[in-house]
C-alpha cells in the first residue's frame, strides 16, 4: 500500500526545516554531481552580499529578486543584483530583513521579511536524497521552491548566466526556450532554458567545471520568460515587476553583452488575503538540471566505454526526463524529507543536536561528487576525488566515505565498488595489490596499465577488504535502508512496460528489496564476493607479506608524505587480513578462513609490541618513533566488523536498524565474547584523545596540530561517551568559527583560525565518514556500539602528554630486532 500524499504538502513541509544551530561558512544549494555543485558562499553574511559560487570558490550568475509594485521597491535576495540596478526614478532598491538559514540534509532554506509589511519570502533549495530510490537519486537535477506569505502583491524574479555550463567566461554559448504542453506524461506544462556551449569539449574540464553538457532550468509554463542583457533584464523586472516573454537569440560569450535566463511571476496576495482572513501563501517552482551523455569514460572489461547516465535509460529524450522530474516534486520532497527527519532523529541519539547538524551538513557534500551511470539492471556510481586532485574511484577517498553509505544505503556501497572490482578483474591493472584509483583525473577512468597509479599498497588493500566485509554484513544482516520504501499516494507512474522494467525497481521508480526479487541478502552476498573472491584472496596475499611492518610508502594522509613502519597503517592491513577470514567463509572457504584468522592473531600480538609506547598510554606514529603519537583511528575498522562484540551475544533488542539474528559469518555464536584488538588498546586511545584534545579538535598525529574531520569521527565513535562529546563540541566550534570559505573542508587546523594548513580540501566525499557513529551503531544487529560500554566505566584517566612522549624518548633505545 502507498502512502497518502496531500497535495502540495512536500513543498509547504521543506519551510519546516529545525532551526539549525552550526553556522557553516558555506551551505549548499543546488547540488547533486560534481558538476551540477552550486553553494551559498560566505552564509553567515547576507545572501546578496555575494555571487553563489562553484564548489571551487568561482562565482556563478545566479540572482533571485523580489519587486513589491505597491511601494516600487525591488529587493535582492540572493546574488549581487544591486549591482546592475543604477539609481532609476521607476523604482526603489531596498534590502529585505535577513532572517537566517536553515538546513537538514536535503534542504536549504534562506527566509526573509520584507520591512514594514507582512510579506514573509522563503527560498527553499531541495537536492533530494533519496535512499529507497536509486533511479531518483540518479536524476541530475535540483528544485527551488519560492514561497510567498502576506497580503500585499509580490513578484518573484531568477536569473542564471553561462557561467554553469562551462568554467571559462571566454567561451561561446547558445541557448533556446522550450515548452511543454500538458498531456498523460506531463502533469503541469512547463517552459525551459536550455544553454549549452556552442563547442562542447567532451569529457574536459576547465578549473573542473564540465565544458560539456546542457543546462536546463524550467519553471510552470504561466510564468513570464525573458532572456537577454543582464543589466537591461534585472532593470526591466525592477521597473515593471514583470518580463516580456521574449528571447534573444543573438548567440555570443558568456560575458559578451552578458546573456541571462530569466524567470518571473507575480502573486496576487492582496486579492486573496482581501477575500479570507487568513494570511495568503503561494509559491513557484523552478528546476535545474545538467544532461549530460556520455558522463565518463571508463576502462570497463569489454574496453573503454562511454558511459551513458542511468537516467538515460528510463527516458527516450532530456526533454522527458525533465518533465518527470518537475512533475515527481511531491514525491522526491516527501522522500527527501522521510531521509533528513529520520538522520535528525538518529544523529540526535547519538551524539547531540551539533552533530545532527554535521551530519545533515555533509550528506549533499558526499553525493555531490557521484555520477549514477550503469543500466537500471546493473547501476554503477562513479566517484570524483574532488579538490585534492580529481583522481576517478579513489580507493582512499570511498575508504572515508563508506559509513554515509552503509547508513543510507549499503547497496549503493556495492554499486561504488563494482568499477573498481570489474576493471581489475579484466586484468587491466598489472600489479598484485589494489589499484589507488581507475584514473588519473575524473571524468575519464582510463585505468593505469603500467601499474604507476600512486603507491599505497597497503592502505588500499586494506581499505577494500574492510569495505568488502562492510557490505557482506550489511547484506548477511538484510540491513535495508530505514527509510520509506514505497512511494505516496499521487506518485507518478514510469511510463515504461513491466515486461521491460528491471527487477531492482518498482512501477514508481523504488528500489526493491531483496524479498521483493525473491532471494536474501545472504545469497546476494555469497554471490557478490565469489564473483571477485580471485581478488579478494590476492589482496590479502599482499598483506600478509608486508603490512606487519610496512615498507617506506604513503598512507591515505598522503599529504603527509612517505613513512615506513607506519602503526596505524600497519593495524589497518592487519583487519584486513582478519577481515579475509570472515569473507571466506562466505564461499566456503573453511580452511583459508582459519589459515587467515590465525596469521592476523599473529600480527596483532606482534603490532602491539611494536606500536605501542612502552608505558601503554598511546600508539606511537611509527614503531621507531619516540615520543611520537597517532590517531589510532583505522581501530575503527575492529569494531565495526564484529570483531570486538559484547559477551552476550544472544539475540540483540529490537532495532530500526536490522530485522534479523546478527551471527558473525564464521558462525562464531556460542563464544562468550569475541575481540581482536583488546579492550586495553580501546582504552588507552581514548584516554590519549581526551589528553591531546585542541580547541577545534584532535590532532591526526604529533608532527602538526592540523587534523582531518573524518578521522576524528572514527576516531571518536571508539571512545568513551565523554571523549566522544569532546571531539564533537570542538569540531562543533570549529564549523562556527573557521575562516575557511569553501564547502567543508576535511583537513584544517585545529589551532589560531582553523583554517586550511595547505593542501587547501574543500568540497571532498570524505565527510562521509561524519557518520561513523551512526554506521557503528547499524553494524553487528545494533551489537557493534554495546561491545565498546566498557569504555564509559571510568573517567578518562588524566596524561601529562609533555612528561609521557619526553620518557618514551629517554627510556627507549631502539631495538632494530625484528624490524
Amino acid at each position: 500500500m502507498r502512502l497518502c500524499l496531500l497535495p502540495a504538502f512536500a513543498a509547504l513541509a521543506l519551510t519546516l526545516v529545525d532551526a539549525s544551530t552550526l553556522t557553516p561558512p558555506v551551505l549548499p544549494l543546488i547540488v547533486r554531481n560534481p558538476y551540477l555543485n552550486f553553494w551559498f558562499a560566505h552564509s553567515r553574511d547576507v545572501p546578496w552580499e555575494n555571487w553563489p559560487m562553484f564548489w571551487t570558490g568561482s562565482t556563478v550568475g545566479f540572482a533571485v529578486m523580489a519587486a513589491v509594485p505597491e511601494t516600487k521597491t525591488v529587493y535582492p535576495l540572493l546574488g549581487r543584483s544591486q549591482d546592475f540596478l543604477r539609481h532609476s526614478s521607476s523604482y526603489n532598491v531596498s534590502f529585505p530583513r535577513y532572517d537566517g538559514a536553515t538546513f537538514d540534509a536535503s534542504t536549504t532554506n534562506l527566509t526573509y521579511t520584507i520591512k514594514d509589511s507582512d510579506v514573509r519570502i522563503t527560498l527553499s533549495f531541495l537536492s533530494p536524497i533519496t535512499p529507497t530510490s536509486t533511479f531518483r537519486q540518479s536524476l541530475p537535477a535540483g528544485y527551488l521552491t519560492c514561497i510567498v506569505e502576506g497580503s500585499t502583491d509580490v513578484s518573484i524574479y531568477m536569473d542564471i548566466n553561462g557561467e554553469w555550463v562551462s568554467g571559462n567566461r571566454d567561451n561561446k554559448i547558445e541557448w533556446g526556450l522550450m515548452r511543454s504542453e500538458k498531456s498523460e506524461s506531463s502533469k503541469t506544462p512547463i517552459k525551459t532554458w536550455s544553454i549549452t556551449r556552442r563547442h562542447e569539449q567532451l569529457l574536459t574540464e576547465f578549473f573542473d567545471h564540465a565544458e560539456w553538457g546542457t543546462i536546463h532550468v524550467s519553471a510552470q509554463a504561466d510564468v513570464e520568460h525573458q532572456s537577454g542583457e543582464s543589466n537591461y533584464i534585472r532593470r526591466l523586472f525592477a521597473e515593471n515587476g514583470s518580463l516580456k516573454n521574449k528571447v534573444d537569440d543573438s548567440y555570443r560569450g558568456i560575458f559578451e553583452d552578458e546573456p541571462v535566463f530569466a524567470f518571473s511571476k507575480t502573486f496576487k496576495l492582496g486579492e486573496r488575503a482581501a477575500r479570507s482572513s487568513e494570511v495568503a501563501t503561494d509559491s513557484v517552482l523552478f528546476t535545474f538540471a545538467l544532461t549530460q551523455n556520455p558522463v565518463v569514460q571508463f576502462a570497463s572489461a569489454r574496453g573503454l566505454t562511454l558511459m551513458r547516465p542511468l537516467w538515460a535509460s528510463y527516458f527516450s529524450t532530456v526533454h522527458e526526463m525533465l518533465q518527470y522530474h518537475y512533475d515527481d516534486y511531491d514525491t522526491a520532497a516527501y522522500l527527501a524529507r522521510n531521509y533528513s527527519e529520520q538522520l535528525a532523529q538518529d544523529a540526535y541519539t547519538s551524539g547531540s543536536q551539533d552533530y545532527q547538524d554535521i551530519a545533515a551538513l555533509s550528506a549533499r557534500q558526499v553525493l555531490g561528487a557521484t555520477q549514477i551511470s550503469g543500466t537500471p539492471e546493473d547501476p554503477i556510481i562513479f566517484l570524483k576525488e574532488i579538490s585534492s586532485n580529481g583522481n576517478f574511484q579513489t580507493v582512499d577517498v570511498i575508504f572515508p566515505a563508506f559509513p554515509f553509505f552503509l547508513y543510507t544505503n549499503p547497496q549503493w556501497l556495492a554499486y561504488l565498488l563494482e568499477p573498481l572490482l570489474e576493471h581489475q578483474l579484466s586484468g587491466q591493472y598489472p600489479n598484485n595489490y589494489s589499484m589507488h584509483d581507475l584514473g588519473t583525473h575524473f571524468p575519464n577512468a582510463t585505468g593505469h596499465g603500467d601499474g604507476n597509479d600512486e603507491y599505497m599498497p597497503v592502505e588500499e588493500c586494506g581499505d577494500m577488504l574492510i569495505m568488502g566485509l562492510a557490505l557482506v554484513n550489511a547484506l548477511k544482516d538484510n540491513t535495508q535502508p530505514a527509510f520509506a520504501r514505497t512511494a505516496p499516494q499521487g506518485a507518478l507512474a514510469l511510463n515504461i512496460k513491466p515486461t521491460e522494467r528491471s527487477p531492482l525497481v518498482d512501477a514508481y521508480g523504488m528500489d526493491h528489496t531483496w524479498e521483493d526479487m525473491g532471494t536474501t541478502g545472504e545469497k546476494a552476498a555469497a554471490k557478490w564476493v565469489k564473483r571477485s573472491y580471485k581478488l579478494w584472496k590476492q589482496w590479502t596475499g599482499y598483506l600478509v607479506r608486508e603490512s606487519l611492518i610496512p615498507s617506506n610508502q604513503l598512507c591515505t594522509d598522503d599529504f603527509a608524505g612517505w613513512l615506513a613502519n607506519q602503526t596505524n597503517l600497519a593495524l589497518k592491513g592487519i583487519i584486513g587480513i582478519k577481515a579475509m577470514s570472515e569473507i571466506a567463509n562466505v564461499v566456503g572457504e573453511e580452511a583459508e578462513s582459519k589459515w587467515y584468522s590465525n596469521v592476523a592473531e599473529e600480527y596483532i600480538d606482534k603490532w602491539q609490541g611494536f606500536g605501542l609506547s612502552r608505558d601503554k598510554t598511546h600508539a606511537k606514529l611509527a614503531y621507531t618513533w619516540y615520543g611520537s603519537w597517532t590517531t589510532l583511528y583505522n581501530i575503527f575498522a575492529d569494531a565495526l566488523l564484529c570483531f570486538h562484540l559484547p559477551a552476550d551475544t544472544s539475540s540483540p533488542k529490537s532495532s530500526r536498524f536490522w530485522n534479523t539474528e546478527q551471527l558473525r559469518i564464521s558462525g562464531a555464536k556460542d563464544k562468550k565474547k569475541s575481540t581482536f584488538i583488546p579492550d586495553e588498546i580501546y582504552q588507552m586511545q581514548s584516554d590519549w584523545y581526551h589528553a591531546v584534545l585542541q580547541r577545534y579538535g584532535l590532532p591526526l598525529d604529533s608532527r602538526h596540530l592540523y587534523t582531518k574531520s573524518d578521522w576524528e569521527f572514527f576516531a571518536a565513535a571508539v571512545t568513551s561517551k565523554k571523549v566522544r562529546s569532546e571531539i564533537l563540541q570542538h569540531v562543533a566550534t570549529w564549523v562556527n568559527e573557521t575562516v575557511t570559505d569553501r564547502p567543508l573542508t576535511d583537513l584544517y587546523e585545529t589551532e589560531g583560525e582553523g583554517g586550511f594548513p595547505g593542501p587547501d580540501f574543500m568540497a571532498r566525499p570524505v565527510v562521509g565518514g561524519h557518520f561513523a557513529f551512526l554506521a557503528l551503531e547499524r553494524a553487528c544487529g545494533g551489537k557493534a556500539s554495546e561491545g565498546l560500554r566498557f569504555l564509559d566505566e571510568a573517567p578518562p584517566a588524566e596524561i601529562n602528554v609533555e612528561k609521557v612522549l619526553m620518557a618514551d624518548i629517554v627510556e627507549n633505545q631502539v631495538d632494530m630486532g625484528e624490524l
